[in-house]
């Protein structure tokens, strides 16, 4: 497995490629979409929209979605703005 600095790096770089390419001003699913493109495209392991539970003082309270888990190290939560 990578470094994370590298594999930071990485997708940080893969991000501002999306951004690059779409501009700014659309839905976060259109930027996942292409983020998703980018991974698959550069052999990076991920998961879309994974689901993980959320504890509190050891007690199981819900469930949260990420956007994308990266090589089960990173998490990324995309965000869009107008």
């Amino acid at each position: 497995m990578k470094e994370i600095n590298e594999l930071s790096h990485e997708i940080i770089g893969y991000a501002i490629e999306v951004h690059k390419n779409l501009g700014p001003g659309l839905l976060e699913s259109i930027y996942e979409k292409a983020m998703i493109f980018e991974l698959k495209s550069n052999n990076v392991r991920f998961v879309s929209q994974a689901i993980i539970p959320v504890f509190y003082k050891n007690q199981k309270i819900g469930e949260h979605r990420l956007d994308l888990l990266i090589e089960d190290t990173i998490i990324v939560e995309l965000k869009s703005v107008e």
